[in-house]
């Protein structure tokens, strides 16, 4: 039996999907519902309601389990957040690898972030090798991520076998009103502001294709960088506003004018309740340019090969524009 956290969200769904179409015996946590994405397959799910911080449930859902795909995490760049990201990014992956260990899981398949290795070799290129320091350049989502993963780490030094994949921002189609679709719904509404920072993407199918070679695999205590393209995003956002039919951004925004604007948003936020479009996060990690080297799971999985970064935004945007259409039948 396979076991799948954060199965209700964009990647673990999309796990779930590709577990199910090779026959795979799969079991996912859920909180409050299921997502519609997956109604077609839900009956060849074994769903079971609760999360990660219950650990009276977690251990009878390892009951049985061999294999566990840990997708589960907050993912923000909002400040309020910092406390949730810490409770479920680090101390639900210690509940997950500790009563993976006790239940006999024979291994575990790691869902971390580029985050993760940290930021402070901004203009330089970072690899699997680069070590986590102290910066500014690092979020709170980052610092969450790296205490994770040195719960995985310890989790593999007590015997779990465990592998660590570190995508960097994913793109994918379906999930139209989560975070992760954002790029494409600013395309689509025309935002005309971009910066010059560059950072890692890759498609949503190359990392649920990884995480299944690598659970069937002899690799073990190692992680790795999945991006198929570093791209800048003036170049990203022009390239999903061309393929929509839409005017791509033409305002760039300095490093002095993003300072005034995630200000901006913070007071708005405290007025109205809100949370902020724009955090001192998101603001400054925007301007950064930074470059990853995938090179790593290349030459540990022969044959896989990235997805080109403009056939998955043509695949993305495609879809997008057929959803629009539909739902404004």
């Amino acid at each position: 039996m396979i076991l799948v956290t954060g199965g209700t969200g964009f990647l673990g769904s999309n796990l779930l999907r590709k577990l199910v179409d090779v026959g795979e015996p799969v079991r996912a946590l859920y909180r409050t519902k299921i997502p519609y994405q997956l109604k077609d397959i839900e009956d060849k799910i074994e769903w079971v309601t609760g999360d990660i911080l219950d650990v009276c449930t977690l251990e009878d859902v390892m009951e049985g389990v061999d294999k566990v795909y840990h997708c589960a995490a907050v993912v923000s760049f909002h400040p309020k957040n910092h406390r949730e990201m810490m409770k479920v990014n680090v101390e639900g992956t210690a509940n997950v690898v500790n009563l993976a260990i006790d239940a006999g899981v024979k291994k575990l398949v790691h869902v971390s972030s580029v985050a993760a290795l940290g930021r402070a070799k901004a203009n330089g290129v970072i690899d699997e090798e680069n070590e986590w320091q102290e910066s500014k350049n690092n979020s709170q989502y980052a610092v969450s991520k790296y205490l994770a993963e040195m719960e995985v780490w310890r989790a593999n030094a007590e015997g779990l076998a465990t592998a660590i994949v570190n995508p960097s921002i994913i793109l994918g189609s379906g999930f139209w009103d989560d975070p992760s679709s954002m790029l494409v719904r600013n395309a689509w509404k025309e935002f005309p502001f971009y910066t010059d920072g560059v950072t890692g993407f890759t498609d949503v199918n190359d990392v649920t294709d990884v995480m299944m070679r690598l659970m069937e695999s002899d690799i073990k205590g190692q992680r790795f960088i999945l991006s198929a393209e570093n791209y800048g995003y003036r170049e990203l956002f022009t390239e999903m506003a061309t393929r929509l039919g839409k005017k791509p951004p033409h305002i760039a925004v300095r490093p002095w004018l993003a300072e005034i604007v995630w200000r901006v948003e913070g007071i708005k936020a405290k007025l109205t309740g809100k949370k902020a479009l724009l955090t001192k996060e998101t603001a400054r990690t925007a301007q950064m340019k930074v470059y990853y080297n995938n090179s790593k799971i290349q030459t540990a999985l022969p044959g896989f090969t990235f997805t080109p970064l403009k056939t998955t935004i043509a695949r993305m945007c495609g879809a997008f524009k057929e959803h629009q259409i539909l739902s404004q039948k």
